[in-house]
């Protein structure tokens, strides 16, 4: 079982930008990496995910705004998030899931991510 620890949250004004890292306890060759969000009373929302190829999506709410990475060598991911608005506010968790393989379309991402960490707290202020 894959270990995540997430840090670099804080508070940060409207504007502003904040930089997540994410770090695992062993190879993140083989898994897909994602951050996940939860604001007080909301469900959890997917932001941004990428692929073991390094294919990325993102949450329509935050594209051009944050870009995930991955470090596969020092088995760490980011989220660098830019232009911070107040509805960003929320606790923020590194997901991983260990890729899957079929004959079409090979190596794919599953649908849900099954390892969290414990998530770091980001507050933006007007």
């Amino acid at each position: 079982q894959v270990q995540l620890v997430e840090s670099g949250g804080g508070s940060v004004q409207s504007g502003g930008s904040l930089r997540l890292s994410c770090s695992t306890s062993e190879s993140i060759s083989a898994y897909c990496m994602g951050w996940f969000r939860q604001a007080p009373g909301k469900e959890r929302e997917e932001v941004a995910t990428i692929e073991t190829t390094g294919s990325t999506t993102y949450a329509d709410s935050v594209k051009g705004r944050f870009t995930i990475s991955r470090d596969n060598a020092k088995n760490t991911i980011f989220l660098q998030m830019n232009s911070l608005k107040r509805e960003d506010t929320a606790m923020y968790y590194c997901a991983a899931a260990l890729r899957e393989w079929a004959w079409h379309p090979g190596f794919y991402c599953p649908p849900n991510y099954n390892f969290f960490g414990q998530g770091t707290h980001i507050t933006v202020s007007a």
